[in-house]
């Protein structure tokens, strides 16, 4: 039945060679220009798992505390003090040109300029205070006199001043929506302007600018993986030059390469046809769209110099690898694709459109190197010279592949196999060490001598909170903060939650009240506890205004902030279990603890939803392989076969992730699944060579001979140059695409070995009777 399908497919397309291939150019100038309407798209909330309960509760209570899309600003004097007209000149102006920056919430902007940024004290006739920096504020020797006293006592050092006085902070939190258009906040422009608009305007010699958030992260990101196109040309020339080694022919160079460019632009305009952008992480999937296609590429052309150097004619060669390769090809790119689908799974936006961009990447490949291909190739004329100089069938290289056959004999098959067995328990035993997370301090995209990261070290050295804060929200009822049992429990949990490894310093509405009570008690430290009485409660808390984000207008949800040392995986991990136990323990009908909202809450959710999403991913994975597999080979042998080292390969791969000290994070998670998708097509060649000669009875060792013969050479470059190609990422500005790379480059290679050596192996087991 396949094979009717395929005579009748090719029948058709070879007739209508010229209608088929202008059909193709017509579809490419369409999608090519689609291609060039495509725009970077870092969206924050394609970065979360927002069906998660922790996300259910940032976005619940987002418009009353903010979320995890905030900015810090620490303008710093260079000098070492922040108390001179410069530096206050400059700070009220970056206050101002944030204030006004489109996108910004401009009633959560805070610095020292605004007006709830507010000391109070205790004076002899009760209570004084007011704005940290007056409404008549002179800005010379005298106001800034004034301004350090009003900073002690709004105990804001540590918080809004570095603890060594050079640096003040401005914090704000953005909108969800820009307000000029009505649109999606422009993450990437948005970042952009925090550059032109405030490090290039205000840092000078004596004034320098750090710049942490979300939103300055993604545009780093962004500008990093513009680096992408180097390395995307870099890979063109590279393979470029190995396939002109391969076939030495600049024909049948150039084909391949067009056809899989073609693909890419079919891919990237297929994304603006439904509506989707690229990202950071799918601005590195044109590439390996152009390596997959280039690799079956190869293929084609590998079988056209075989069928020309035996006599054909260049049309009835590029006929015969069209019929023999469009099914052992398809199946490796439905492979490819539905591995890709399986990632649909995982509830996170950036790997969702990671997954469609990939699959329908590697689909389109289908039609423009498995069709396309061996139609062009197909309008040229090779001579059987030509060929035999392309691909030379020596003694030597005969010997070569019979000396590899050996693999395929019961002994030394047996040997492979027990060796394998032994890699994949110490693979195992490493794979089960891998940590969920970040497992360094700073941005994991970026490398550690970032200026985002050298910012965020500035920040936490000279500030007791960063954004590594996590947000436990404590939800009542109404006027709830003016009954004692309540705010009292509050106490209880933030002090038990601050006494957790990892927690730096907290803050709740409790611990301000606990402050405010002693200062109504001539600041004595003895009444610095919580009133028993509901009416010396609302005088404590009635100095407390929802601006600060201690409570909501009503008093019915009280925000407990956990600033953390980190947002290192083991961190995060110890603070949840912990925070989990107490709300268990402390829950009741008037009073409930939830995770979690801000940048660490937002982690935790990606953490759990990564961890969650990774061993469903791969069953996924290997599901669609399996049932491929047994469809095209139709033999349960033959499809465990080609499984088996795929699945040793994925297993060592997490324990190169431990050994390298990576953690599985929403960048690295889609790797196994591209690892796995594209490295079974080194096994489905060349077993779809193998089955139908065991089928007919030959040895198996003479059949896997026959494959090498015919594949091996293609196989082994196929491997090799994808390798090369994702090698060149350990280059990149990016620390998770130097990671990508390094991960695709092991599984690459790996995977081709165990096509090479592994998959003889266990066929000489599996056909015993056939093995000698």
């Amino acid at each position: 039945m396949l094979d009717k399908l395929v005579n009748g497919i090719e029948s058709f397309v070879f007739r209508n060679r010229t209608a088929v291939i202008l059909m193709f150019a017509v579809i490419t100038l369409f999608l090519g220009y689609q291609a060039t309407q495509l725009k970077m798209d870092a969206a924050f909330v394609k970065n979360i798992p927002l069906k998660h309960p922790y996300m259910q509760t940032y976005l619940e209570h987002q418009k009353d505390f903010g979320g995890a899309n905030g900015i810090m600003v620490a303008v710093a004097d260079r000098k070492g003090s922040i108390f001179n007209p410069v530096f206050f000149d400059t700070l009220k102006q970056v206050h101002d040109q944030l204030f006004f920056i489109p996108g910004v919430d401009r009633a959560q902007v805070k610095s020292l300029f605004s007006p709830s940024t507010r000391f109070t004290e205790v004076v002899e006739d009760g209570f004084a205070g007011g704005p940290v920096i007056p409404a008549d504020y002179v800005n010379d020797t005298q106001g800034l006199e004034i301004v350090r006293n009003n900073i002690e006592k709004a105990g804001i050092v540590g918080r809004m001043i570095a603890k060594d006085y050079s640096a003040a902070m401005v914090t704000v939190q953005l909108m969800e929506f820009d307000p000029d258009t009505g649109k999606p906040l422009d993450t990437l422009a948005f970042a952009a302007k925090l550059e032109t608009e405030l490090r290039a305007k205000f840092e000078n010699q004596d004034i320098s600018i750090h710049i942490i958030g979300f939103s300055k992260m993604a545009g780093d990101v962004a500008d990093g993986a513009k680096g992408v196109l180097l390395f995307f040309l870099i890979a063109i020339a590279i393979t470029a030059l190995m396939v002109w080694f391969f076939c030495r022919s600049m024909t049948l160079t150039l084909l391949p390469l067009f056809c899989s460019l073609i693909a890419v632009i079919w891919q990237l305009g297929l994304l603006t046809v439904i509506g989707f952008g690229l990202d950071p992480m799918s601005i590195l999937v044109p590439f390996l769209v152009f390596a997959i296609g280039v690799s079956h590429g190869v293929q084609i052309i590998n079988v056209v110099h075989s069928k020309v150097d035996e006599g054909f004619s260049t049309k009835i060669a590029a006929t015969l690898a069209f019929r023999t390769l469009l099914i052992p090809g398809g199946v490796a790119l439905l492979s490819d694709t539905v591995g890709f689908v399986t990632l649909l799974a995982i509830d996170i936006g950036i790997i969702r459109e990671l997954a469609i961009s990939a699959s329908l990447g590697v689909g389109v490949i289908i039609f423009t190197n498995l069709m396309l291909l061996p139609l062009l190739i197909s309008l040229f004329d090779l001579s059987p010279s030509s060929a035999s100089q392309n691909i030379e069938k020596t003694a030597k290289t005969q010997a070569l592949w019979y000396k590899m056959s050996i693999f395929a004999t019961p002994k030394v098959g047996v040997a492979v196999v027990l060796a394998t067995i032994a890699l994949f328990w110490f693979g195992l035993d490493y794979s089960n060490r891998m940590k969920i997370g970040d497992l360094h301090a700073g941005a994991p995209a970026l490398h550690q001598d970032s200026r985002y990261n050298l910012d965020t070290l500035f920040i936490t050295d000279h500030f007791s909170v960063t954004t590594d804060v996590m947000t436990v929200i404590v939800e009542a009822f109404p006027e709830a903060c003016t009954y004692h049992e309540v705010l009292n429990q509050i106490d209880e949990f933030q002090w038990l939650a601050a006494n957790t490894p990892g927690v730096d310093s907290t803050a709740s509405l409790a611990s301000v009240a606990k402050q405010v009570n002693g200062g109504f008690n001539e600041g004595n430290a003895k009444w610095q506890v919580l009133p028993r009485t509901t009416a010396s409660l609302v005088q404590a808390v009635g100095q407390i205004p929802s601006t600060t984000g201690l409570l909501n207008s009503d008093c019915s949800v009280m925000p407990i902030y956990l600033f953390l040392d980190d947002h290192k995986a083991e961190t995060i991990e110890v603070v949840v279990a912990k925070v989990k136990a107490l709300a268990a323990q402390m829950n009741n009908d008037k009073l409930t603890f939830r995770l979690a909202s801000g940048p660490v809450g937002v982690m935790a959710a990606t953490n759990e939803a990564v961890s969650e999403a990774q061993i469903p991913m791969m069953v996924y994975v290997y599901l669609a392989v399996f049932i491929l597999c047994l469809l095209s080979f139709k033999s349960l042998k033959a499809t465990i076969v080609v499984i088996l080292p795929l699945f040793v390969v994925s297993t060592l791969a997490q324990a190169l992730m431990t050994l390298l000290d990576i953690g599985l994070t929403v960048s690295t998670l889609p790797v196994i699944a591209l690892g796995v998708g594209i490295g079974v097509d080194y096994g489905i060649y060349i077993l779809s060579t193998m089955s139908s000669k065991l089928r007919a009875g030959m040895p198996v060792r003479q059949a896997y001979y026959e494959a090498l013969l015919e594949r091996g050479s293609a196989v082994i470059f196929t491997g090799l140059t994808l390798a090369i190609g994702v090698s060149t990422w350990v280059f990149s500005a990016l620390k998770f695409q130097m990671d990508m790379g390094i991960m695709l480059t092991f599984m690459f290679v790996f995977n081709m070995i165990g096509a090479i050596i592994v998959l003889p192996a266990l066929a000489s087991l599996f056909w015993r009777k056939q093995s000698s």
